[in-house]
């Protein structure tokens, strides 16, 4: 049984609201990938926008740039996740340059070793920041959230009973930590990748993916917990997995995820509260870190994912897995501000 001091921000409805989208992604192009600006692409229709989420016995505070800014003076914010934790990131970039034109913004990636390795197309993360009030925003890739290590020549050990070393090395750094891991979890990825399960830095191959996952989210979530003693202005979060709406197959073999009307497969509103991740909510329990829940209100949303309107789209490949920007992440970021100002 979860117990909620104040706002339960996760019980509530999706209602109109033609103010929305709090940017147009105009002015953050530089944060935001083209993949996922779905005002850039061939979609045309574009009332999965014009929503904001209204909690049940409270009220969501509208998200102001400026306002989040004086929060987060001299502070870093730190994503660390996977694909649907860097949407977050992009939104909050978004978000919080707003629609300013040239906002006072600089890339420090190289203080957080975040630069391009040789022969990869990205780095390994990006973090910026905001000269006005000192503050940071930041991204590391970790799709896992263990620590990864090459062996024998072309191996890679997980050992789920470590957090990343990004996250041991720079966590005394950080003042609010929001954590995900999810999609990565599957047989497609633990083969493309080479991953061997390890603990106690053994290989341990009688544990299975799904037992792997929740042992990964148990460990790193203990880890934060035990680290916020030494560092008492650290809030840390872990976000619940972003849902995907693949219908009548995967996206290798047709899913689809076609709709395009706000809930017209989909009710608005959810109106009893039990998490929809039921491991983070478990893991969370008795700790310091706390449950950025956003599962059950993104599963209403099916029509707001990227689609068949990627840029880079293929011909019977659709994306029913990521958001297109702006959209549902923006909600995210703001329960996750608001859960910060209480």
């Amino acid at each position: 049984m979860m117990i909620f001091l104040g706002c339960n921000y996760g019980m509530g409805k999706w209602v109109a609201d033609e103010r929305r989208p709090l940017y147009s992604g105009g002015h953050c192009r530089k944060w935001l990938s083209k993949t996922w600006a779905c005002r850039s692409s061939q979609r045309v229709d574009f009332a999965y926008e014009k929503f904001r989420w209204q909690p049940k016995d409270c009220d969501l505070e509208e998200f102001q740039g400026s306002k989040f800014l004086q929060r987060m003076r001299n502070k870093t914010l730190a994503f660390i996740g996977d694909s649907l934790g860097q949407q977050q990131f992009q939104s909050l970039m978004c978000m919080t340059v707003g629609n300013e034109a040239i906002p006072h913004v600089i890339d420090v990636g190289k203080e957080y070793n975040l630069v391009k390795p040789h022969k990869k197309a990205h780095p390994n993360g990006w973090a910026y920041r905001f000269l006005t009030t000192n503050t940071t925003i930041l991204f590391y890739w970790s799709p896992c959230l263990c620590d990864l290590v090459r062996f024998r020549r072309s191996k890679i050990a997980m050992h789920l009973d470590r957090p990343p070393a990004f996250l041991r090395k720079f966590l005394p750094r950080l003042n609010v930590l929001v954590l995900n891991t999810g999609h990565h979890w599957s047989p497609v990825k633990f083969h493309s990748n080479h991953w061997v399960i390890h603990v106690g830095g053994e290989s341990t191959p009688s544990m299975d993916i799904g037992q792997a996952r929740n042992f990964t989210i148990h460990s790193v979530v203990k880890w934060v917990d035990s680290r916020i003693q030494h560092h008492p202005s650290l809030i840390a979060f872990y976000r619940t997995i972003s849902p995907r709406h693949f219908s009548n197959g995967e996206w290798y073999n047709g899913g689809a995820c076609d709709n395009t009307v706000p809930f017209m497969t989909k009710k608005n509103e959810i109106q009893t509260y039990k998490s929809s991740d039921l491991v983070p909510a478990t893991a969370v329990q008795g700790t310091r870190v706390k449950l950025l829940d956003v599962t059950a209100l993104s599963e209403l949303r099916d029509e707001g994912h990227v689609s068949k309107y990627g840029v880079r789209a293929k011909h019977g490949i659709q994306d029913c897995l990521h958001w297109c920007l702006p959209g549902i992440p923006d909600t995210w970021n703001e329960i996750l501000f608001a859960q910060l100002q209480s």
